[in-house]
C-alpha cells in the first residue's frame, strides 16, 4: 500500500489542505480525531485501499495542512471539507470520522445530505455529553500560569519512589498532546459556550438522513466515547452500532482490520 499511496496538496480558498490517497473504487473520506491527523488512518485504509479509493485529509490547522490565523469553528471545517470535494470533484462519498472528525463528517452530512452515501463514526464530538465536564481536565492541564504541570513535574520523584508514575506520565503526554493541538482545543473547549453550543449536533441527528454505522469498543463502555456513540445512536434514525473487541482501548491502533471490514461492510 505504501508504494502506492499518494501524498499531495491544494489551494482552497481557506488554506493549502495536505492528504494521503490511495486505491480504486467507491469513495471513502477518512477524518482524523481531535489530537492526530490524518496518518492515524493509514493501517485501517492498508485494509480497504484493494477496493476502495481512499482519501485522507488533514483538517484546516492540523498535520500538514496550513494553519491559517482565523476563527475557527466547526462551520469553517465544514466549508474547507466542501471545498476539498468539489476541488476532487467527489460527488458522492462516504465519510469515516473519529472525534472531532466525526463531528465534522456529521455536520457535513447534514448540510449536504445528497452527497454521502454513509457515515462511520468512532467516538464522535458534538453531542452535549457532559460537555463542560469532559474538558474540565483539559483546561487545568492547559491552563495559564502552567501550575499544573508544576504540581506534575513536582509530585513525579515522590509518584515514582512508590511505583505511582504512570498516572503521571499519561497527564504530562496528554498534555503534550493538547499543547500540539491548538485547533482542537479551540474547537472543543476554548470557545465561547454558546459558540460550542450552536455548533452541537444533538437537535439536528433526529433530521439525518443518511445510514450511520458507529463503531465502539466492546471493552470500554463505560467511557467518554461510549457515551458519545450511545448519545449518536439515540438521536440518529438511521444509526446503528457495532461492538468490537478490540483487546484494549484503541480501536484504530490495536483492531485496525476489524474497523476496516466493518466499514468495508458498510460501504458495499
Amino acid at each position: 500500500m505504501y508504494s502506492q499511496l499518494r501524498n499531495s496538496r491544494v489551494k482552497l480558498s481557506l488554506g493549502h489542505i495536505f492528504w494521503h490517497e490511495v486505491g480504486l473504487g467507491p469513495n471513502l473520506v477518512f477524518l482524523h480525531g481531535s489530537w492526530d491527523n490524518s496518518n492515524q488512518w493509514l493501517r485501517t485504509i492498508e485494509y480497504l485501499c484493494p477496493d476502495y479509493h481512499c482519501f485522507a485529509p488533514d483538517l484546516l490547522g492540523f498535520g500538514d495542512s496550513e494553519r491559517p490565523k482565523m476563527n475557527y469553528s466547526i462551520d469553517v471545517e465544514v466549508e474547507c471539507l466542501a471545498q476539498y470535494l468539489d476541488t476532487l470533484n467527489l460527488r458522492q462519498v462516504y465519510l469515516i470520522g473519529h472525534s472531532l472528525g466525526g463531528w465534522v463528517a456529521t455536520s457535513y452530512a447534514l448540510k449536504y445530505p445528497d452527497r454521502v452515501q454513509g457515515l462511520v463514526l468512532l467516538a464522535p464530538e458534538g453531542v452535549n455529553t457532559s460537555l463542560r465536564g469532559r474538558w474540565q481536565m483539559a483546561r487545568w492541564l492547559t491552563a495559564q500560569p502552567p501550575v499544573a504541570y508544576w504540581l506534575l513535574r513536582s509530585i513525579y520523584p515522590i509518584a515514582k519512589w512508590f511505583g505511582r508514575q504512570t498516572k503521571i506520565e499519561e497527564l504530562l503526554m496528554f498534555r503534550k498532546q493538547l499543547i500540539d493541538s491548538k485547533v482542537a482545543m479551540k474547537l472543543l473547549f476554548r470557545r465561547r459556550q454558546a459558540e460550542i453550543k450552536a455548533e452541537l449536533v444533538d437537535d439536528k441527528l433526529s433530521e439525518l438522513k443518511t445510514p450511520l454505522l458507529l463503531l465502539q469498543d466492546s471493552q470500554n463502555q463505560a467511557d467518554a466515547s461510549s457515551s458519545l456513540c450511545q448519545s449518536y445512536a439515540a438521536l440518529a434514525a438511521n444509526a446503528e452500532i457495532q461492538f468490537i473487541n478490540s483487546g484494549g482501548n484503541n480501536l484504530l491502533l490495536e483492531s485496525p482490520d476489524l474497523v476496516a471490514k466493518y466499514i468495508g461492510e458498510f460501504a458495499k
